[in-house]
């Protein structure tokens, strides 16, 4: 039976919460022990978040389908796998959440709980770096969900893992993490007046890897139930 909308929203909340201060959180760590060198922190900074990624996708996805992102749960209405309304509320509870974990990050790590970011991420260098991150990251969570969706916690993972270093942005690919990093002034922030940017970069890429795969895949809508783990329809309460 599939479990009701709030059940799935708080799971969406909480894994973006979890998501966000994992991102935030272990950004302020690498930078602090780092000792200067960029490209560990980084590195730091990427397994942490890729390791994460699928550690809460196993979680929730039994819950909420663990979009954990609102460009996943606009991808998975336009495809009929939620109906507007659930989107809507699934996208509210992800901005929120990942608000609370760059909260929660910052009190943690004794840093004021809110502080505007001025890392600048701007440019259409920026702009076709996250249009590719998240066209790749759709292309990843369609393909792999018609195949084999046990594979498609891993395979995100992997993938963004991999996207933090070939992106030029360090890949955000998330509308929700953007905002959320846009008020940190740390080693993940981004200015907020370049959030813009990414979220059309990031929703244009999705929107653009779904309707390739609706085209690949003729039958994409009637599959769209596997995004991203099986839906929640399919499992029981």
């Amino acid at each position: 039976m599939k479990p009701n909308l709030p059940r799935r929203v708080t799971a969406e909340f909480l894994g973006t919460l979890l998501l966000v201060a994992t991102v935030v959180g272990s950004g302020i760590m690498a930078e602090r022990l780092a000792s200067g060198n960029v490209a560990l922190a980084l590195l730091a900074n990427t397994i942490a978040t890729g390791a994460a990624l699928v550690a809460l996708i196993l979680t929730f996805g039994p819950v909420s389908g663990a979009h954990l992102n609102p460009v996943v749960s606009v991808a998975d209405a336009l495809e009929a796998g939620l109906s507007w309304k659930e989107a809507l509320a699934y996208i509210a509870a992800q901005v929120f959440g990942g608000v609370c974990g760059t909260i929660v990050a910052h009190i943690m790590f004794t840093l004021p709980v809110v502080s505007l970011s001025r890392h600048i991420r701007s440019g259409p260098a920026q702009f076709i770096s996250e249009f590719t991150a998240t066209f790749g990251l759709l292309c990843v969570i369609w393909g792999c969900s018609r195949s084999s969706s046990r594979v498609v916690p891993f395979a995100v993972g992997s993938y963004i893992t991999a996207a933090y270093w070939f992106t030029s942005s360090t890949s955000f690919a998330n509308p929700a993490v953007t905002i959320a990093r846009a008020l940190s002034d740390t080693f993940s922030g981004i200015r907020p007046s370049d959030v813009p940017l990414f979220i059309a970069a990031q929703f244009a890429g999705g929107i653009a890897a779904t309707l390739l795969f609706r085209w690949l895949i003729p039958n994409l809508s009637s599959s769209a139930q596997n995004v991203v783990l099986p839906h929640p329809d399919q499992t029981s309460q």
